[in-house]
């Protein structure tokens, strides 16, 4: 029989449920995410009517979240250094992004990535080289004329992952990383809500032109949303290369990129 008044039996309730989701912060951190989902995917169906895909919606709002969380709590890792949700720490971090990227494989016919061909392997070029010239330019008009930083924003301008990457490898900033990431956000988020759109006006209706863009395009999570708002069978194919591209990225980032910057700087 329960002795103690009501309010001190509800606000021992209370502390008993948050040690209990602080002990368990994985969990608390995927039911969190798949909040999240749940309402990013109502407000892009009942909202936009399905024009603005769900993923874009949810990063927007994880990004938001997590400069609340920095504010709150003075710290480095948004909602991580709240206790609560400090298991979004490791669900964020690089051991489940990389499963998520490989598993995307995974559903690719390998027929289909080797009828690719020459075209495959020109768009993979093509989209690293343009995106780090493009990133390195603007980086250049915005004062910055170190090789180092040049190299790290044209990195971020590949992907968010390919930045980080190289401008740890290069010494740079952290001010530099933080804005290589950026850049990589952006074009992500503008990959998510344009492919739609444009779809139909390139052809990007079957596998092959999937792989292509894919391979042109480079951020997996941008071409992977695109591409399932566009048409979901077509995800396993954009990714795939996307996946590619961000390996070269980091191999080609801080080695022959930088080198052939060194030389105009």
């Amino acid at each position: 029989m329960n002795c103690l008044p009501d309010w001190q039996f509800m606000l021992l309730s209370k502390h008993s449920l948050v040690v209990l989701l602080e002990k368990n912060s994985l969990i608390t951190a995927l039911f969190m995410v798949g909040a999240i989902l749940w309402v990013s995917s109502f407000i892009s169906r009942k909202l936009t009517s399905g024009r603005i895909h769900a993923s874009a919606i949810a990063i927007f709002m994880g990004l938001a979240l997590a400069y609340l969380g920095g504010m709150m709590t003075g710290g480095e890792k948004g909602l991580a250094d709240v206790p609560l949700l400090a298991g979004i720490g490791l669900l964020g971090g690089s051991m489940f992004r990389d499963l998520a990227i490989v598993a995307t494989a995974f559903g690719v016919r390998l027929q289909e990535f080797i009828a690719t061909g020459l075209s495959g392997i020109i768009a993979l070029t093509l989209g690293i080289f343009v995106s780090f010239l493009i990133g390195g330019l603007v980086a250049y008009a915005f004062g910055y004329r170190d090789a180092e930083s040049i190299t790290t924003i044209g990195a971020g301008a590949a992907t968010y992952i390919v930045g980080p990457v190289t401008g740890t490898a290069l010494n740079a900033s952290s001010e530099v990383i933080a804005l290589s990431v950026a850049a990589g956000l952006v074009k992500s988020i503008l990959v998510m809500i344009l492919t739609p759109f444009v779809a139909s006006r390139i052809g990007l209706d079957n596998p092959r032109s999937a792989l292509i863009f894919g391979g042109l395009m480079g951020t997996t999570s941008g071409v992977a949303a695109g591409l399932a708002a566009t048409d979901e069978k077509l995800v396993p194919y954009g990714a795939m290369t996307a996946t590619f591209y961000t390996g070269l990225g980091c191999l080609l980032g801080p080695s022959l990129i930088f080198m052939i910057v060194k030389l105009f700087t």
